[in-house]
């Protein structure tokens, strides 16, 4: 199975974007989502100098890593808000990133506006020119208040442009779901509207933050790569690993744990 898999440089949340750069393509990956999400993991940014921007990208052209995705969350409920999703939408393009990636509320600040789904998709609907023009897809990913992909087809359909697809992430749609998720039916039924996907697995009780690395958690991934394949849907994979609510014990844990998330995906027959 040949399909694009990144490492969401969020795993890397608290250490540097040079050390996420070296352990990522350590561990033997080729492509990386960059993570530019405010307050919370800034390893590129739209107020960077453009000689700040032009050293990351030498070390990713050194590294041998290609962005794919952008992850630029912001609230696109709130439209004081949307311009900071424009240029974080320019910055994706800088780095010639195919996919930017969004919660629709904020993911780690907290909201400051909340609309109906009507009104959201609308919001969202003013920013597809922006996404043609730098030839983006964005990805809403399910998250907060949209915890599950049922939840956010809605919005997407509501959209109904093929520049805006469902970001998938699997451990979000237990964490922030029902209880007792059915993961496999959750993901089908949003499936012809995902376009990309935050593959993450999640260990312990429903709300208990713990997402250790691929193959350490509770989520069976097997049926999902099922499903996956036998729809045809070959959007990329990014790996997100967000540990315990303490965070990981030093970049070496870290490290390891993307490194056993490359073994998992290898033995899971993927072609890396």
């Amino acid at each position: 199975m040949k399909r694009i898999i990144a490492v969401n440089s969020n795993t890397y949340h608290g250490f540097s974007l040079k050390d996420a750069i070296s352990g990522i393509k350590a561990a033997g990956f080729n492509y990386i989502e960059l993570t530019a999400t405010k307050g919370w993991t800034e390893h590129v940014f739209p107020t960077m100098s453009l000689n700040e921007l032009y050293e990351v990208e030498e070390q990713l052209i050194e590294a041998g890593l290609t962005p794919i995705s952008l992850s630029g969350h912001t609230n696109l409920m709130d439209n004081n808000r949307l311009d900071d999703f424009i240029a974080n939408i320019r910055l994706a393009h800088f780095f010639g990133c195919k996919y930017i990636i969004s919660s629709i509320g904020e993911a780690h600040l907290e909201d400051q506006a909340e609309l109906s789904d009507q009104k959201t998709a609308e919001n969202i609907k003013t920013l597809i020119p922006y996404l043609e023009d730098y030839g983006l897809i964005l990805g809403l990913e399910n998250h907060g208040k949209h915890g599950t992909g049922k939840q956010l087809k809605k919005i997407v359909d509501l959209i109904d442009s093929e520049r805006v697809v469902v970001n998938y992430d699997t451990a979000n749609a237990i964490f922030y779901g029902e209880e007792n998720l059915d993961l496999k039916a959750d993901l089908k039924f949003a499936l012809d509207k995902v376009g990309h996907l935050h593959l993450k697995d999640k260990a312990g009780a429903q709300k208990e933050w713990n997402f250790p690395a691929l193959g350490r958690g509770n989520i069976d991934f097997k049926p999902l790569f099922k499903l996956l394949k036998e729809s045809e849907n070959n959007s990329p994979f990014s790996i997100e690993i967000e540990f315990r609510e303490d965070g990981p014990a030093d970049l070496a844990e870290v490290n390891q744990a993307v490194k056993d998330s490359y073994q998992f995906l290898k033995e899971a027959g993927f072609k890396l």
